[in-house]
């Protein structure tokens, strides 16, 4: 698998039919390892890919945005570039898009090339203003 930090054991540790909300942290490189441009220009063409495979499964992009500055807390170590909450209707539906062979092939090299770090933290809703569907 290509993924080869992908938390199986801890993912199946969550009800599999329930909603999951990743919390995707990103620190891009400053050039993508492919030699074709910035990190973040690979990771707009790991985007690219991974959208319409997330949207296929019932997911949908609910955020993004650049990350500016520790506010509270330790900075070292907790520097990122860039955040992105996904929306998956349901954990299996994460761990399939993620275990894919499409995933592997088209859209993790990208990502590879891109992040120079990328930490997914898998949550579940406690309160939320955000409307799904």
């Amino acid at each position: 698998m290509g993924v080869d930090l992908l938390n199986i054991e801890g993912l199946a540790k969550l009800a599999p039919q329930e909603p999951v909300v990743m919390v995707n942290l990103m620190r891009f490189r400053e050039r993508s390892l492919d030699g074709d441009g910035s990190g973040w220009d690979a990771y707009l063409r790991y985007s690219a890919l991974t959208v319409p495979m997330i949207k296929a499964r019932g997911g949908t992009l609910l955020w993004t945005g650049n990350a500016s500055t520790v506010a509270l807390g330790r900075s070292d170590g907790n520097q990122w570039d860039y955040l992105a909450l996904v929306y998956y209707p349901t954990v299996t539906a994460f761990i399939d898009m993620m275990t894919s062979a499409d995933y592997e092939n088209l859209c993790d090299p990208h990502r590879r090339d891109g992040c120079a770090e990328h930490v997914i933290i898998a949550t579940r809703e406690a309160y939320s203003k955000f409307k799904v569907g």
